[in-house]
């Protein structure tokens, strides 16, 4: 094939995906009252309170130390995981497991309430094996580091849109 040939499929392949809606994932661009901002957690070393924090900066917002320096704030309220067994064997040996990481949260710029608490929960579940229990927990860990990381996304989405 020819440069002029790989030329024109290049820009018809870039043409069609800017067509179709398609861009990449950047930064949130947060209000105005969120540019300094500080995230008040019953647990400061959560995955979703570490996460969150994370991409508050990544979206250009410096954080706080203490409540009074910051111009907004963003109140983890609820941070848990919860695991329930969804299924047993015949030797009543749990099968299959359902982990729900739960985030309630809220947004307030000193007196004023700019996002009322809100609940945000996903569920995900897997296959359980005693026979390969240290690859189960380690399969455990992801999944509640991918759940975090959701909440993180689906938090900072309603951020952006305040």
């Amino acid at each position: 094939m020819s440069l002029r040939r790989h030329v024109i499929l290049g820009f018809a392949a870039v043409a069609s995906l800017t067509a179709c809606g398609f861009h990449l994932q950047g930064r949130t661009v947060l209000p105005e009252p969120l540019k300094v901002t500080y995230v008040q957690a019953e647990d400061a070393q959560s995955e979703f309170v570490l996460g969150l924090r994370k991409a508050l900066l990544s979206s250009g917002a410096k954080l706080a130390r203490r409540d009074s320096e910051a111009s907004g704030t963003v109140q983890v309220l609820t941070d848990e995981v919860t695991e329930r067994i969804l299924s047993v064997s015949a030797s009543n040996i749990p099968r299959e497991y359902e982990l729900t990481y739960t985030v309630r949260f809220a947004v307030s710029a000193g007196a004023n309430e700019l996002l009322p608490p809100q609940e945000v929960a996903l569920t995900r579940d897997y296959s359980f094996d005693e026979r390969t229990l240290l690859a189960k927990e380690h399969e455990e860990a992801i999944l509640r580091e991918a759940l975090a990381r959701d909440l993180v996304g689906i938090v900072m989405r309603r951020l952006a849109s305040l």
